[in-house]
């Protein structure tokens, strides 16, 4: 296996790790990275999604006392069953979003002025969230949500479908538009991504299958592996984060990576295609 090969899926999945659970797009650092890296084929692009299993099993250590609580107390108390059902019910509208629109979405929105457009204004909208009076937060733990708070934050993630958004910025701020507290909408929004990631990359390597073979097992390990250490340590840094701070500087970097999108665009350092 080339030693150089393994160092790029490395680098990859510290890309993935630190960036999945910001609200700045994973997708796009990890496009101009992979450009850098000379790491951009349709394998990559494959190894891109299938990592993020790594970076949803950090989540899963980070927050494993609750799920194990959850799940020893699901057959037997009512706080539990809703509770489950509610992220049942939040990754529901990407599933069908996902497989209606997700090839049209691909092919027609995958362009600089898309990414760009989308990482500026959700940089815009991170910022008018953090100005609003704190007294419209009316769910404080993500356990208190109903079924209804549920949903919408369910639709909110759909947007992340749309190249530059974030999964975790539309799920994270959305919910704090919805009245959601940062800490509820955080940790709802990591909770959310266990399924939804999951699912994506399952269904992404189910559909690709064709292009891999045993050989490239050591390169998606090797990537599973620092997508999972960077993700660990990206989640607990952002969890005592939150406790003190507001999103607000990842809302002027969104603006400022928006404007690096347009300009390696122009200079055609970087391809921005399905």
């Amino acid at each position: 296996m080339d030693i150089v090969l393994l160092v790029k899926a490395a680098v990859m999945g510290v890309v993935e790790g630190l960036t999945e659970f910001l609200p700045i797009s994973s997708t796009g650092h990890l496009i101009l990275a992979g450009a850098l890296l000379g790491f951009d084929d349709e394998k990559a692009k494959v190894f891109d999604i299938a990592i993020q299993t790594g970076a949803i099993l950090a989540v899963i250590i980070v927050y494993w006392q609750k799920i194990r609580q959850t799940l020893q107390a699901l057959p037997t108390e009512r706080a539990a069953q809703l509770f489950t059902l509610n992220v049942l019910i939040a990754f529901f509208p990407a599933v069908v979003l996902g497989l209606l629109f997700g090839k049209a979405i691909q092919q027609h929105l995958f362009t600089p002025a898309v990414v760009a457009s989308t990482f500026i204004l959700g940089g815009f909208v991170i910022l008018w969230a953090e100005k609003r009076d704190r007294q419209t937060v009316t769910v404080r733990e993500a356990e208190d949500m109903d079924w209804k708070y549920a949903l919408k934050v369910g639709l909110v993630q759909c947007l992340a479908m749309i190249p530059g958004t974030s999964r975790s910025g539309a799920t994270i701020i959305g919910g704090m538009l919805l009245g959601l507290s940062r800490k509820a909408a955080t940790d709802f929004s990591f909770y959310l991504a266990i399924p939804t990631l999951v699912g994506a990359g399952a269904y992404s390597l189910y559909k690709q299958r064709a292009l891999l073979t045993i050989a490239d097992l050591p390169i998606f390990a090797v990537g599973l592996v620092f997508s999972f250490i960077s993700a660990w340590l990206c989640v607990r840094w952002l969890l005592r984060y939150i406790s003190t701070h507001s999103f607000t500087p990842f809302a002027w970097y969104r603006i400022a990576f928006g404007i690096v999108v347009l300009a390696t665009s122009v200079t055609g350092w970087v391809t921005w295609a399905p």
